[in-house]
């Protein structure tokens, strides 16, 4: 089929027709250089090669199988559907090859060694697939090229597709939440389960599948946070991991290349799998193909169509069971690289040398090559499937309606009066938030009852099949409580990025565990073609109250990610200062969209300094005032966080006695204080342009000395610093110790009052 479906003579000539193009004879037999013609789809422009003949075209392909009017395939044992599969696989590795070689850059050997599967899955209408493996993106452009996806882009030729692939505001090397079609963006590897659960959840009567490389099964987290969730949702079992299993990573054999069939369905079946799918390539080579992985595109004709046939069939069996309730992977065992320029670790990535001149490239591209009345069949039948394109059938083109939510049982506790717990004041509202929206769903690592909030479990009740008051817990709770980061933050975010509500609660000191998947989906929504609810945290038992647990527990560098991801434009780090401005915050990010709000609260009890009023105008401008007294001098005190306040109105009393005036602010948005050039919120999807003016900062922070104050990095305080022009200085955190209380903690780390105090007295002399 298309030259791909050789009989072993065929494949020897195309070995040797590579030394041919070597020494300058660019012509082989079985194509021609992109002929123009009536008989030529406009949309294959731009492609290097034809064939004229495609074997068994005559017989297989005299008509699109997926009918006009259906969405699938009818019959997976039909073998002009296992044909027409195959087509739809070398049609993928040849514009996937033609692409990346344009540039001299990209990553077709791990897509190609899953063509098969992937093409299996678009023919029996399956179309909401996501990948965790982001170097498999040339692959999924190539799916959306074909069916007319990227025509949203303005991208309606292969000519368009090679010119914007890796290309600003093009097709990103590697998949991001601008390209119409793409359920999720692809960072770090151990990603893409959290996606295919969350809309799994969302969505249960979809089949969400993912696929996953050997690098990937690698990370711990891919098993691990499936398990955490079959655990809290056994039902939840229409996702289907899609393990590629080539044996190889990026530059070398893979550490699973030496598991035997037997031991990798075991792997699966320990992890609670409870059908392991398995398609191996090997049963069916007639080539004698060295080692345990091989290529199917190496087969005779009637061997590589059994092995399509065997692919399209159990891809559907795989598909219909894990829609029936069992959680199910599906296996496709191929070497790395299959059908394309080199086989193994060695077709990972294309190098300065692979364009499209390369007599490895051009060779590939001579044996992919189809006729161009089969790259009609391919087009049909990608359009047809699933109902139409992906950009417009998938579940992530279309808003997530959600409950109303009315309005929030807000409590304004009165100014100076009793101390309260600024977490448990948000978790009331957490609380309202989940019992208006059956599908919001609360996650915590470090456990509620210890971030003070277990007025939510009370409320909502953690999710477990063993269902006990005494902890809150039954089958069908809100509150998703896996001792892990990762399947928490992956979860939540997961559930944002797909149209849901969610709340990702944890220590300060280990969410970085949890920070790549929730970094990912963050960044991901500043591109979002639509809007989606916001990523919201909250980071509780901050450092300086981790006194008597140590270092292990006093990790606040966190706040110097978010600090810096500050300038992307669509992250808001919030500090609110108090009980009432935690409420208001937390009120204001349900409203949010495409942004990431992360709040940071202490769960001890703490004095009331704020209105909403005045914490819904922070949240606009940045800061407000809290205390100010005149002076000969005055110095400003910009304040983030709530404990850190105690020893700045400590410093401002001694100051006063001595005669200087002292302001003492709350930064509670230090994301407004920026000025608007310094961030890059004009390319946000959702743009939120709002910063504090030149006339507006000066006002709040104009001074004769300005000390930053912060208990986490100082990279926080970069907005205040970069704009004043006082005399001024910083006091942030150091390093953790072991001390009775928070204050002695804050001295280890040189804030204390009498420090302060000097240092303003310095800077005002």
């Amino acid at each position: 089929m298309g030259c791909v479906l050789w009989l072993e003579g065929d494949l020897l000539k195309a070995i040797v027709a590579k030394f041919l193009v070597a020494a300058g004879i660019q012509s082989m037999t079985a194509v021609s250089p992109n002929p123009q013609s009536v008989s030529t789809p406009a949309f294959c422009d731009g492609i290097q090669y034809f064939s004229e003949t495609v074997p068994g075209f005559d017989v297989y392909g005299n008509a699109p199988v997926i009918g006009e009017g259906q969405t699938a395939i009818a019959d997976p044992t039909d073998p002009i559907a296992a044909y027409q599969t195959l087509l739809y696989a070398d049609a993928l590795r040849y514009l996937l090859l033609q692409v990346t070689a344009s540039k001299a850059s990209g990553h077709p050997g791990g897509f190609a060694s899953q063509a098969e599967a992937y093409a299996a899955l678009v023919m029996l209408g399956y179309k909401n697939i996501i990948t965790e493996v982001g170097h498999h993106a040339p692959g999924f452009y190539s799916a959306m090229f074909l069916d007319r996806s990227l025509e949203d882009m303005g991208i309606t030729t292969v000519q368009q597709l090679r010119d914007r692939f890796r290309e600003q505001h093009g097709l990103l090397g590697h998949l991001s939440g601008l390209i119409p079609g793409i359920l999720a963006p692809a960072g770090p590897l151990g990603q893409g389960q959290h996606f295919a659960m969350a809309a799994a959840l969302l969505h249960p009567d979809q089949l969400f599948p993912f696929t996953v490389g050997d690098g990937g099964l690698g990370e711990p987290y891919i098993v691990s946070a499936i398990a955490h969730f079959h655990t809290a949702y056994p039902n939840a079992t229409n996702f289907l991991p899609v393990l590629v299993w080539n044996g190889f990573s990026q530059e070398h054999h893979s550490m699973v290349s030496l598991k035997t069939n037997e031991q990798m369905e075991a792997y699966w079946r320990g992890n609670g799998f409870e059908q392991v799918v398995l398609i191996d390539a090997k049963d069916f080579d007639d080539q004698n193909q060295p080692g345990a992985y091989v290529d199917n595109t190496a087969f005779s004709f009637e061997q590589r169509l059994a092995f399509g046939q065997a692919v399209l069939a159990k891809t559907n069996a795989a598909a219909r069971s894990a829609l029936g309730g069992k959680l199910t992977v599906l296996i496709i065992k191929q070497l790395k690289g299959a059908g394309v320029h080199a086989r193994g670790a060695k077709s990972h990535n294309l190098y300065a040398q692979h364009t499209l001149d390369n007599p490895d490239i051009i060779a590939a591209l001579h044996t992919r090559a189809l006729s161009p009345a089969a790259w009609s069949l391919v087009r049909t039948n990608c359009e047809r499937s699933g109902g139409g394109p992906a950009s417009k059938t998938v579940v992530t083109e279309s808003v997530l309606p959600l409950p109303e939510l009315g309005q929030l049982p807000l409590e304004e506790f009165t100014v100076g009066g009793d101390p309260k717990v600024s977490t448990t004041a948000m978790g009331k509202l957490v609380a309202a938030v989940g019992q208006a929206d059956p599908g919001y769903v609360v996650s915590n690592a470090d456990g509620n009852e210890a971030s003070g909030i277990a007025n939510i479990n009370q409320a909502l009740k953690i999710i477990h099949p063993t269902e006990d008051p005494l902890y809150d817990q039954k089958p069908g709770g809100q509150v998703y409580e896996p001792l892990s980061e990762d399947a928490c933050a992956g979860l939540a975010a997961g559930l944002a990025l797909m149209g849901s509500r969610s709340l990702w609660c944890s220590y300060e000191s280990f969410a970085i565990n949890g920070l790549p998947i929730w970094q990912t989906v963050t960044q991901a929504m500043a591109e979002l073609r639509r809007p989606t609810p916001a990523t919201v945290t909250l980071f509780t038992a901050g450092a300086l109250e981790q006194g008597r647990n140590g270092w292990t527990h006093q990790r606040p560098e966190i706040e110097a990610y978010f600090a810096a991801m500050m300038r992307n434009g669509n992250v808001f780090p919030l500090f609110p200062p108090d009980a009432n401005s935690i409420q208001a915050c937390y009120d204001w990010a349900l409203t949010q969209k495409n942004k990431g709000v992360v709040i940071t609260a202490s769960k001890s009890p703490l004095p009331i300094r704020t209105t909403f009023e005045q914490t819904q105008q922070a949240i606009a401008h940045g800061a407000i005032t809290l205390h100010e007294s005149s002076g000969s001098k005055t110095v400003v005190f910009a304040v983030i966080g709530d404990m850190t306040l105690i020893p700045v109105f400590e410093a401002a009393t001694q100051l006063a006695a001595t005669g200087f005036g002292v302001r003492i602010v709350s930064v509670i948005s230090p994301r407004r204080l920026y000025r608007p050039s310094d961030v890059a919120w004009s390319l946000c999807s959702e743009p939120d342009g709002g910063f504090l003016s030149d006339p507006e900062f000066k006002a709040l922070f104009g001074s004769d000395a300005l000390i930053g104050v912060t208990g986490g990095a100082s990279g926080m305080l970069e907005p205040i610093m970069l704009r004043s022009t006082a005399n001024r200085d910083a006091f942030a955190w150091k390093r953790g110790e072991t001390t009775a209380s928070s204050g002695a903690l804050m001295a280890v780390n040189g804030i204390t009052a009498s420090a302060l105090a000097e240092r303003a007295v310095a800077l005002m002399s």
